[in-house]
């Protein structure tokens, strides 16, 4: 093997490893980021968790990239270690897909349709059509496809490459010696094991093998164990990309380790055995690329078949291998915003969701317990609205970096429209917070100076207590579900607590003049309005946020221009409605 050779293998590996990426970005992008999703929605129960891993990684072409993302599933709390134990399991075989679409590479014929479906014939196809799809088409959508079509193309060229570099190997008496000692399992699998490590992919370990089985120098004893040993190596991406994570997340990554050889041993010790005692016909068959991903296939299926009644046993050994804290269940749980997630924008945005509302009903709990303490003030309880305060701090902190980094990224319109509308309330929500410990810390105030107000002030601040309450309820109600007619009664309401505002500080000066109240009664009191003013302010805020994003027919100020006209009639008959229920 001259060193031209050489160089032709390794440029050969490398274009087929970057088509192989290049093609399965495209599928991943053209899914509009809906696969990744599925995969903790949907995988609820052991059949839909393995088929889905499958059909996942057949579309992105590694079972290592579905598992360090069930990981990161199982890391941030989207998902249980039982759900990633069928999902892994599913992955192992859904990788073995990519060899099949490698044959293609290797179809050849005598006579015009074997010219025609020759693999030099159906690169140039493939790459001229991806080429003209990306040049002609202005839509994301359309250049996703060209991309897949040349990632293809390059893919298969990689592997004529690497098949022509090897040619030649038959010959060489080195070669076939030590193809000849991977028929030892032991010395096989671990071969296929460091090199698919190395790789950092089964499905290129595989590609490869397919590529060396055209020199004729490989028989099926000697494919057996490197196959085995590809499908454990695929597990170390699954490993390395656990550093740093949570206990769950570290049990999740141990799941494909654990499988994969548990597997292989089961398999390996039944084949060994039958050989051992029973002449296998087939062991001295020479292998090309069909019958690679042909053995492949089964092997990983037989894999698949062995651990489907096993996964609730696999979910114990890794529990009982990574041991967690014994008071971890009593600790709340970190924001465990997975960084894993940012090269896929869809889960990016699925977990900041699930955090900012977590938030939204913090910072709603927070005005609920405030507005508690004017009427039970206790220590305990202002700690308390102390302690959401700052983790409503830490969740913007948190989520606020977290959406920076995806803005850099390419998203649909919709998800574009999702990120905005959450960098647009996170500030909101945040400030809300901040007025729950005003509202607690005047009603320490009103405790511990042992100031108390007049009938008819407590009695508007009660009116004022429960308009509040009202207009935030509707606020997360509407933001947690995207309710476009739950946020479009936000405005008259707001607009009614600002006018319960403006009357009560009106009447409050009243008793001033009147000495029914002091001027320390005053200055409490009037904080507590202005807190409560600016609750609602914020909520008005989050609202129109929603109904730009639900309703994009509606420009958000010109809806609040409509809302605000004395004569608009859905917004007079909402508003009555609740001066009806909110009077002073």
């Amino acid at each position: 093997m001259s060193i031209s050779d050489i160089i032709a293998l390794i440029s050969g590996i490398a274009l087929f490893l970057f088509g192989m990426s290049l093609m399965g970005d495209g599928l991943k992008k053209l899914s509009g980021g809906k696969l990744e999703p599925i995969l903790y929605k949907s995988s609820g129960t052991k059949i839909k968790g393995i088929l889905l891993g499958t059909g996942v990684t057949a579309v992105i072409q590694s079972s290592s990239a579905t598992a360090v993302m069930t990981v990161g599933f199982v890391n941030s709390g989207m998902m249980k270690v039982r759900q990633a134990v069928n999902v892994i399991i599913g992955a192992i075989l859904g990788t073995s897909i990519t060899g099949w679409v490698i044959c293609l590479s290797y179809i050849n014929g005598a006579g015009l349709v074997g010219q025609i479906a020759s693999t030099a014939t159906l690169t140039g196809i493939v790459a001229v059509t991806g080429m003209l799809i990306r040049m002609i088409g202005k839509k994301q959508v359309t250049k996703h496809i060209g991309n897949i079509f040349m990632g293809f193309a390059v893919l298969m060229f990689g592997l004529s490459y690497m098949s022509g570099s090897v040619s030649g190997l038959g010959e060489e008496k080195w070669f076939t010696s030590a193809i000849t000692s991977l028929s030892n399992p032991f010395f096989g699998i671990l071969i296929g094991l460091l090199f698919t490590a190395i790789l950092q992919s089964a499905s290129a370990a595989v590609g490869i093998l397919q590529a060396l089985s055209v020199t004729g120098a490989i028989a099926f004893a000697e494919s057996v164990p490197l196959l085995m040993g590809i499908c454990i190596g695929a597990s170390v991406p699954v490993i390395l990309s656990a550093i740093g994570a949570g206990t769950e997340g570290k049990r999740a990554a141990a799941i494909y380790p654990v499988a994969s050889v548990f597997g292989v041993f089961v398999c390996a010790v039944a084949y060994y055995t039958v050989d051992a005692f029973v002449d296998i016909p087939f062991d001295n068959m020479v292998m090309n690329p069909f019958t690679t991903a042909l053995v492949n296939t089964v092997l990983r299926l037989a894999i698949v078949i062995l651990l489907f009644p096993l996964t609730g046993v696999i979910e114990k050994v890794v529990t009982a291998m990574i041991k967690g804290k014994k008071d971890e269940s009593d600790v709340k749980p970190e924001i465990l915003l997975e960084d894993r997630f940012i090269a896929h924008p869809a889960l990016a945005i699925e977990q900041t969701e699930i955090y900012i509302k977590q938030m939204a009903d913090l910072a709603q709990q927070g005005i609920s317990d405030a507005l508690l303490l004017f009427d039970n003030f206790n220590e305990e309880g202002f700690s308390k609205i102390k302690r959401m305060e700052d983790n409503v701090d830490n969740y913007e902190d948190s989520l606020g970096t977290y959406m920076m980094k995806l803005t850099g990224r390419e998203m649909s319109t919709a998800q574009s429209e999702k990120i905005s509308l959450f960098l647009h309330t996170l500030s909101d929500f945040e400030r809300i917070s901040d007025h729950s410990l005003n509202l607690a810390e005047s009603a320490r105030e009103l405790f511990e100076k042992n100031i108390h107000f007049s009938e008819s002030a407590d009695n508007e601040l009660r009116v004022l207590f429960k308009a509040v309450s009202a207009v935030l309820d509707l606020t997360v109600e509407s933001f947690t579900n995207v309710d476009m007619v739950a946020a479009s009664r936000v405005e008259p309401l707001e607009e009614l607590i600002d006018d319960l505002c403006d009357n009560m500080k009106h009447n409050h000066i009243d008793r001033l003049q009147r000495g029914e109240c002091t001027l320390n009664q005053g200055f409490v009191f009037n904080d507590i309005v202005t807190n409560c003013e600016r609750v609602s302010d914020h909520c008005s805020n989050i609202a129109l946020d929603i109904i730009e994003l639900a309703g994009n027919e509606l420009h958000p100020h010109e809806y609040t221009h409509n809302l605000m006209k004395q004569d608009s009639e859905a917004f007079r008959e909402v508003y009555d409605e609740y001066s009806r229920v909110f009077k002073i």
